[in-house]
């Protein structure tokens, strides 16, 4: 393997996947979060890094090739496994996170059976957009855990009553309580919309690929 920048960028970035979910092994939250979602962007970004630096260079390898969708997959299986694992399991959030990780095990299983033909079916842009979508959504979704446990930590000590009336302007909101509330409901609504979103272009690339390699999968006469 040739150690170039963008395949140690994509290792890197592979490495990166485990460690979202060893953040809230070690760390407690909402600083679990915040080290989760930094490392989730900043591996996000090098999804876009390597492969533009692979081609500007002229060091595309078929290592890196190879490696790239792995890394993207384990970024997104992982994280979504910590946010799925660490909410309340919500169906609205569950089936989009089912569809999404279904889709990547049936396209890496017809992968791994086609071989050597997988190779020469091209990545589309509706595959670079949903990855693109469920990047976003998922950096989202953890930034609504930032807002969550600091607006846990910000009532500590108040009964639901003062709440209440912090809440509805009764009482000075010395906390901060009103924009970490609103900052997780619509982190938390433009998350799901955004799951939602990666989940229908996530299910229209994997029937668009499966579609591709039907002429690969039919039996000889």
């Amino acid at each position: 393997m040739k150690w170039t920048l963008p395949n140690i960028l994509t290792i890197l970035r592979l490495l990166a996947a485990p460690g979202v979910a060893v953040m809230f092994l070690y760390f407690t939250r909402p600083y679990a979060d915040w080290f989760a979602l930094v490392l989730f962007l900043v591996a996000a970004m090098t999804d876009w890094f390597d492969g533009y630096l692979a081609r500007a260079w002229k060091q595309e390898t078929k290592m890196g090739t190879m490696l790239d969708p792995i890394a993207d997959k384990a970024m997104v299986v992982v994280a979504l496994m910590v946010i799925v694992g660490y909410s309340s399991m919500s169906p609205w959030l569950v089936l989009p996170a089912t569809v999404i990780l279904f889709r990547e095990v049936f396209v890496s299983g017809l992968r791994e059976y086609l071989g050597d033909v997988a190779g020469t079916l091209k990545v589309t842009k509706l595959a670079k957009w949903k990855t693109t979508a469920q990047m976003i959504a998922i950096a989202v979704l953890f930034a609504q855990g930032v807002f969550e446990h600091y607006l846990v930590a910000s009532t500590e000590g108040m009964d639901q009553a003062m709440v209440d009336d912090i809440l509805s302007g009764r009482e000075e909101d010395l906390h901060g309580l009103r924009w970490k509330l609103d900052g997780m409901i619509w982190s938390g609504h433009l998350g799901l919309w955004l799951l939602w979103l990666a989940a229908a272009l996530t299910l229209l690339s994997g029937i668009d690929y499966f579609r591709k390699s039907v002429p690969y999968l039919k039996d000889d006469a």
